[in-house]
């Protein structure tokens, strides 16, 4: 017991957890428990989890910002290679902090792990040059329920690392790179979602 350590409330918005692993670690290499729900349990967080998700990207992807409609999904995110910079935008009506974003970098290296609650848009940019991004999730994907915001709304204002460019009034990736260069990468679906006024 009492593997993880637990920030709460992050950003100043409800709900959104950080989770810190205890490493046990020597000359060998390390261990840790990734998940207990003992542990989350004790904590105050009382989750049931019914599907694991995996996804591998390349440098400059960005996946985002989705959101379930009628079928809201709570997310444990972590990263097992590499490094995303991951955001959560606050979609509960009522919510003091509704339309406030938070986001946070997951890594290999940190093993830092992000609590999202349902009733928020979600999404990731890949720094490294590839991440392998795992995330559980709290209600099964169910096929025509996804919804989005565009990933550069001005009304939201997340603050991508690294991201260059101009908004030109639509989410395109068209005009962004890295700082380094290399170009911003969205689906031909993320490219196209309205901003938070139009779809809400």
């Amino acid at each position: 017991m009492g593997q993880i350590k637990i920030e709460r409330n992050v950003g100043g918005i409800e709900g959104l957890c950080v989770i810190t692993p205890t490493v046990h670690g020597d000359t060998r290499g390390y261990f840790m428990e990734t998940y207990n729900e003992n542990d989350m349990e004790e904590a105050g967080l009382a989750l049931n989890f019914v599907q694991d998700n995996q996804s591998r990207s390349t440098k400059g992807v960005l996946r985002g910002l989705h959101f379930q409609k009628e079928y809201p999904q709570g997310k444990l995110a972590r990263v097992i290679r590499g490094n995303v910079f991951d955001v959560a935008v606050d979609l509960r009506k009522g919510s003091a902090t509704y339309g406030k974003w938070f986001g946070i970098e997951l890594s290999e290296e940190n093993k830092k792990q992000f609590y999202i609650p349902e009733g928020f848009a979600h999404g990731f940019l890949v720094l490294s040059d590839i991440a392998e991004f795992c995330y559980k999730c709290t209600d099964f994907y169910h096929p025509g329920d996804e919804g989005g915001l565009a990933w550069n709304d001005p009304a939201i204002g997340v603050k991508w690392p690294e991201v260059i460019g101009e908004y030109k009034g639509t989410a395109s990736a068209e005009g962004y790179s890295l700082k380094d260069g290399t170009k911003l990468i969205l689906s031909e679906k993320d490219q196209k979602w309205p901003c938070m006024q139009n779809e809400l």
